[in-house]
């Protein structure tokens, strides 16, 4: 599958690596080629497959488009990559809208009666926009046995129905999450991303982010 990973900071990167390792064709974007690839040198060298473009070029060869930028630059960096080149098309998206410019801990730029997710779905109604991987740390996202034998969870929101799909056999199939919890429409991102004050708040207080939450039910125990 020909995948763009928009981001090249950690999360971009450990994505990239993966889908790379998996034997998928992967570029990514950013605003800069050139200085986004003698940023990110030594991993690039060890990754030589993984090409480096624009957003726009990156995402224009895509059947997969993976959204791992700061949130706050989400948005934008969608609009750079334009509404035609996204119409159809399923945009993972891994983002999440943290505030860090009055210091640690980041507050939420949206909360309560919106989310990120709901935003770029209003702006690019045509694309599918799929919430997921926000609640874990980059390295747990693409290998969730590194931790209690992978029995953890990890939550998808999206409208469409087929494009959540898609996303679950990615998270199981290729990633080996086995517990894929299914919260809801792009409206239930809300609740997803609202999770990560606490979650910050349990990387203070364990002194590590390799950590998650199971979700036990009660059907489960009988």
């Amino acid at each position: 599958m020909k995948i763009a990973v928009l981001g090249t900071g950690m999360v971009g990167r450990s994505l990239a690596g993966k889908f790379e390792e998996l034997g998928h064709d992967v570029v990514m974007g950013t605003r800069d080629p050139d200085a986004s690839r003698e940023r990110i040198l030594a991993w690039h060298e060890a990754h030589e497959r993984i090409t480096l473009r624009t957003f726009a070029v990156a995402a224009a060869g895509s059947e997969l488009i993976v959204l791992a930028v700061s949130g706050t630059s989400s948005l934008d960096v969608l609009e750079l990559v334009g509404a035609e080149t996204l119409d159809s098309k399923i945009v993972m998206d891994v983002t999440n809208p943290l505030d860090v410019s009055q210091g640690m801990p980041p507050s939420l730029t949206i909360s309560n009666t919106d989310s990120l997710g709901e935003q770029l779905q209003r702006a690019f109604p045509d694309a599918r926009i799929v919430k997921t991987l926000n609640t874990v740390t980059a390295s747990l996202m693409v290998d969730p046995e590194r931790l209690g034998d992978g029995e953890h969870t990890v939550f998808v929101s999206g409208n469409d129905t087929k494009a959540c799909d898609e996303v679950e056999e990615i998270l199981r199939e290729w990633f080996g999450w086995r517990h894929v919890l299914r919260l809801g429409d792009i409206t239930t991102a809300r609740g997803a991303e609202m999770y990560l004050p606490l979650w910050l708040r349990m990387w203070t207080a364990l002194e590590t982010p390799m950590f998650n939450v199971h979700v036990v039910t009660a059907l489960e125990q009988k």
